[in-house]
């Protein structure tokens, strides 16, 4: 062919990350003057748009309460990495489809996923599509990492302006750089909704989140091996929720072999789930929106 022919094909990636790949590829094979060149134009989404909302699973009652499972990272955010290739978004994703059927098991809540595959989200949207859903708790799932050999088990956040320790503060700062691929922003905050974060109205919601995380320690004790400080809180991007109890578990450390392993284990992953299945119904229970087990 005589001239250069650029095709884009978007499948839900972000709008400044497009527009910042089409300059560099213009830039690096621009055609010379003389040479005549075709281009095929296509539609990009509006960055108005909103990510589609997933499917809700569970009794077909819509007064029972509504859990919203976030499975952290995904598509070109991998996450941490393992020691023998494991990766965060993976082993997140499989500990997120074993809570669900927990859950669904159960039969006392209605359960969604914020992703069920290999795809990227921003930030925001993670709470965003529990907001929009009016969900009744929002749970993310993520798998720690550090560079201390020493460092392992599980780990349950909740939301603080500060952290409650450097370390705390570490981990947020490294989650929270999922929504920025190279130098571009992602999620954003508007300056009227970190004015609402730290009101008093906040309060009632950290307190209830609070509750929640002390539930998951309690009803895993006996099949997740949690860290010697296992009760943070940290500024997490994805716990910002205004209206909505919310919780990051760290379900172990990836950089740690024998987390890595029992994260790998569908085994461990049932026993996981199970754990934190009971502290969510029981949270429920004893805020009046599902009836306590028999």
């Amino acid at each position: 062919m005589r001239g250069r022919v650029l095709i884009a094909v978007v499948l839900g990636v972000p709008l400044a990350v497009v527009t910042a790949a089409a300059i560099l590829f213009a830039m690096a094979y621009a055609a010379p003057a003389h040479a005549p060149s075709s281009v095929i134009r296509v539609a990009l989404p509006s960055t108005r748009g909103e990510v589609g909302l997933p499917k809700i699973q569970g009794p077909a009652d819509a007064s029972r309460p509504l859990v919203v499972i976030d499975a952290g990272h995904g598509g070109h955010d991998p996450g941490a990495s393992g020691q023998r290739g494991e990766k965060e978004k993976a082993l997140t994703l499989a500990l997120a489809l074993s809570l669900r059927e927990a859950l669904l098991a159960d039969g006392r809540v209605r359960v969604a996923l914020t992703r069920d595959e290999d795809r990227f989200l921003a930030l925001e949207e993670r709470s965003g599509i529990a907001r929009r859903l009016k969900a009744d708790l929002f749970v993310s799932i993520h798998a720690d990492a550090s560079e201390s050999p020493d460092a392992t088990g599980a780990t349950v956040y909740t939301l603080s302006d500060r952290g409650s320790d450097a370390v705390a503060d570490a981990v947020a700062k490294r989650e929270n750089k999922a929504d920025t691929v190279n130098g571009v922003e992602l999620g954003g905050k508007s300056d009227a909704v970190t004015a609402i974060l730290v009101s008093l109205s906040q309060r009632e919601m950290r307190e209830r989140s609070k509750a929640f995380g002390a539930l998951v320690l309690r009803e895993g004790q006996a099949a997740v091996r949690f860290h010697k400080d296992p009760e943070r809180e940290a500024a997490f991007v994805v716990l910002k929720s205004l209206d909505l109890p919310s919780a990051l578990i760290e379900a172990g450390y990836i950089s740690s072999p024998d987390d890595a392993r029992a994260l790998s284990s569908p085994e461990w992953r049932r026993g996981f789930a199970k754990a934190v299945a009971s502290a969510i119904e029981i949270y429920l229970a004893r805020t009046n929106l599902v009836a306590a087990a028999p």
